[in-house]
């Protein structure tokens, strides 16, 4: 199932043993988050992720479209990424990020902000996707994924300005991060991989506010 295998990548990237399997959470049915989606939003939206309080502790779901889900079972992008299944492997990418670093955080009765979700979630897709390229291309450092993935970026018109501030402000953060690191860990005579790695482990490990301070800097 693909996203077991997306899940796995990351906890490799990361060094992170992630508690929770990923299909245990799912939701594909849009229909069933009529009882839990926020009111104000009527976007139909392709992943969410759903988060409540309970009195055991948060209550938690990963809503991804099944055609999504479908297309990218027929086209997997851990075999070949291409321009054909980006899109949808930016969407699974991104609620899977969404998932495994707030249930990561909770564990550790850590606080997680909106803002937090969507810069580590920027930081996820660029990550993975320089490193499941670079595997697919024989080793070689996949050098259009800057370009490809923040550069070509349209933020939708439905959003509140309030979500419009938060995505923006996480999209400048992760592009000046990954810039950051396209500058120190990749030169024309080759790609410092295990430096990369471990910016990236020290990165995700961070807490908000120095994850943001960090990613700025």
């Amino acid at each position: 199932m693909v996203l077991r295998g997306l899940q796995r990548l990351l906890g490799r990237l990361y060094d992170v043993e992630f508690a929770y399997d990923v299909y245990d959470f799912l939701v594909t049915d849009r229909r069933s988050l009529a009882a839990v989606a926020p009111v104000n939003d009527d976007r139909a939206l392709d992943e969410a992720l759903l988060l409540a309080e309970t009195g055991e502790g948060a209550g938690v779901a990963l809503y991804i479209e099944a055609d999504v889900l479908a297309r990218l079972e027929r086209a997997d992008p851990l075999g070949l990424l291409d321009e054909r299944n980006l899109a949808d492997y930016c969407t699974a990418l991104e609620g899977l990020s969404h998932f495994l670093y707030s249930t990561w955080r909770l564990d550790r009765d850590a606080p997680v902000s909106l803002l937090e979700l969507e810069t580590q979630a920027e930081v996820d897709k660029y990550a993975a996707t320089v490193f499941l390229l670079g595997t697919q291309c024989g080793g070689g450092y996949p050098r259009q994924v800057h370009a490809r993935l923040f550069e070509r970026v349209r933020f939708d018109a439905r959003l509140s300005p309030d979500q419009r501030e938060r995505y923006q402000t996480a999209h400048h953060c992760a592009a000046r991060y990954c810039r950051r690191l396209e500058r120190r860990f990749v030169s024309r005579a080759g790609t410092r991989v295990e430096a990369m790695v471990r910016e990236l482990r020290s990165f995700y490990r961070l807490g908000s506010t120095a994850k943001l301070r960090h990613a700025l800097a």
